[in-house]
Protein backbone atom coordinates (compact mmCIF):
# COMPACT_ATOMS: atom_id res chain seq x y z
CA UNK A 1 0.00 0.00 0.00
CA UNK A 2 1.42 3.39 -0.98
CA UNK A 3 1.68 6.40 1.30
CA UNK A 4 -1.28 8.18 -0.31
CA UNK A 5 -3.43 5.03 -0.16
CA UNK A 6 -2.57 4.55 3.50
CA UNK A 7 -3.36 8.20 4.18
CA UNK A 8 -6.75 7.84 2.50
CA UNK A 9 -7.51 4.77 4.63
CA UNK A 10 -6.50 6.62 7.80
CA UNK A 11 -8.62 9.64 6.92
CA UNK A 12 -11.67 7.47 6.22
CA UNK A 13 -11.24 5.61 9.52
CA UNK A 14 -10.72 8.87 11.43
CA UNK A 15 -13.82 10.47 9.94
CA UNK A 16 -15.87 7.34 10.60
CA UNK A 17 -14.91 7.60 14.28
CA UNK A 18 -15.63 11.36 14.20
CA UNK A 19 -12.11 12.19 15.39
CA UNK A 20 -10.08 15.23 14.43
CA UNK A 21 -6.49 15.04 13.27
CA UNK A 22 -5.53 16.70 16.55
CA UNK A 23 -7.27 13.99 18.59
CA UNK A 24 -5.59 11.18 16.66
CA UNK A 25 -2.22 12.91 16.92
CA UNK A 26 -2.50 13.43 20.68
CA UNK A 27 -3.59 9.84 21.31
CA UNK A 28 -0.78 8.54 19.06
CA UNK A 29 1.95 10.67 20.61
CA UNK A 30 2.75 12.75 17.52
CA UNK A 31 2.18 16.41 16.64
CA UNK A 32 -0.93 17.50 14.80
CA UNK A 33 1.17 18.93 11.98
CA UNK A 34 3.11 15.68 11.57
CA UNK A 35 -0.08 13.59 11.58
CA UNK A 36 -1.76 15.83 9.00
CA UNK A 37 1.25 15.47 6.70
CA UNK A 38 1.35 11.69 7.29
CA UNK A 39 -2.35 11.42 6.42
CA UNK A 40 -1.65 13.28 3.16
CA UNK A 41 1.18 10.88 2.32
CA UNK A 42 3.91 13.48 2.79
CA UNK A 43 5.66 11.84 5.77
CA UNK A 44 6.78 8.33 6.60
CA UNK A 45 6.53 6.71 10.03
CA UNK A 46 8.14 4.05 12.13
CA UNK A 47 6.32 0.76 12.57
CA UNK A 48 5.65 1.66 16.22
CA UNK A 49 4.01 4.96 15.24
CA UNK A 50 1.91 3.25 12.58
CA UNK A 51 0.77 0.67 15.13
CA UNK A 52 -0.11 3.45 17.60
CA UNK A 53 -2.16 5.28 14.95
CA UNK A 54 -3.91 2.08 13.86
CA UNK A 55 -4.80 1.34 17.49
CA UNK A 56 -6.37 4.80 17.93
CA UNK A 57 -8.32 4.36 14.69
CA UNK A 58 -9.35 0.80 15.61
CA UNK A 59 -7.71 -0.62 12.50
CA UNK A 60 -6.08 -4.02 12.31
CA UNK A 61 -2.34 -4.00 11.64
CA UNK A 62 -1.55 -6.47 8.82
CA UNK A 63 -0.23 -9.72 10.35
CA UNK A 64 3.37 -9.56 9.00
CA UNK A 65 3.78 -6.38 11.07
CA UNK A 66 2.37 -7.65 14.39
Amino acid sequence: MGDKQLGKKLKEAREKLKLTQKQVAEKSGVTTNWYARFERGEKSASLKTIKDIFKVLKLKVPSPFN
